[in-house]
């Protein structure tokens, strides 16, 4: 779509990195009061955990939300902005990827189609690597950024995939998928996989209004042309 106003290809997926980003990164030794309970948050919780702050930190730059000098990357660096937002986000997502009833691959394959879905480069960047830690195969990771469903042996990832497929896709889940959900995952665990998905909905949005891309010297994601697209959409 063009903006009628600017001229400017609004969907238009923007590619580079942080340098190319609309919300400058903030330096730690910047931070309010406010601000830094979300920094310490983010960089001293499970997302990082570790035995002392140095060792957090060196896990937060291995895992690609800092960088050298301190400041967090991705949809981080905007929780620190609104800190009356950013840390109730911040804890939904600790929430989401620490205390559900769902195994790691289970977790990360719902993450993946989102961030696949809606080609959010720095969210599939982030989540292959943790995918590749809680054990998703090459031939997995592939399928589901190409929009391909992948050749899952349990049948709660496969139910896990089609259900966050849906629900990215359609905004709901049809009545067959719906009852199966309820029945293998129970309505506890089907509630906290809508929000799930909901979740990390709302972080890709806000990783594309502020044109945050993959870090510095990483590469952006492969996806697939709109042809491919299209044709992984009807099952082709």
């Amino acid at each position: 779509m063009i903006d009628p106003v600017s001229g400017e290809h609004v969907n238009d997926l923007p590619r580079g990195g942080p340098l190319a980003a609309r919300l400058p990164l903030l330096s730690p030794g910047s931070l309010g009061a406010e601000q830094q309970a979300v920094y310490d948050a983010l960089t001293g919780g499970p997302r990082a955990a570790g035995g002392d702050p140095a060792d957090s930190r060196a896990k937060a730059r291995a895992l690609g939300f800092m960088d050298g000098e301190g400041r967090l990357l991705g949809p981080f660096n905007a929780m620190l902005y609104s800190p009356a937002v950013g840390m109730p986000l911040q804890d939904l997502g600790a929430a989401l990827r620490f205390r559900t009833a769902f195994t790691k691959r289970e977790r990360e394959i719902a993450t993946l189609v989102v961030a696949a879905c809606l080609r959010s480069d720095y969210e599939w960047y982030a989540h292959e690597r943790l995918g590749r830690r809680a054990g998703l195969r090459e031939d997995e990771l592939d399928a589901l950024r190409e929009g391909r469903a992948p050749m899952l042996a349990d049948a709660r990832e496969r139910l896990v995939h089609e259900a966050a497929r849906q629900l990215v896709a359609e905004r709901d889940l049809a009545d067959a998928v719906y009852a199966e959900a309820v029945a293998t995952l129970g309505r506890p665990a089907l509630v906290e996989l809508v929000t799930l998905v909901g979740y990390y909905t709302a972080l890709a949005t806000q990783l594309r209004v502020f044109r945050v891309g993959v870090p510095d010297g990483e590469p952006a994601p492969s996806w697939p042309g709109p042809d491919a697209a299209d044709g992984a959409a009807h099952g082709e």
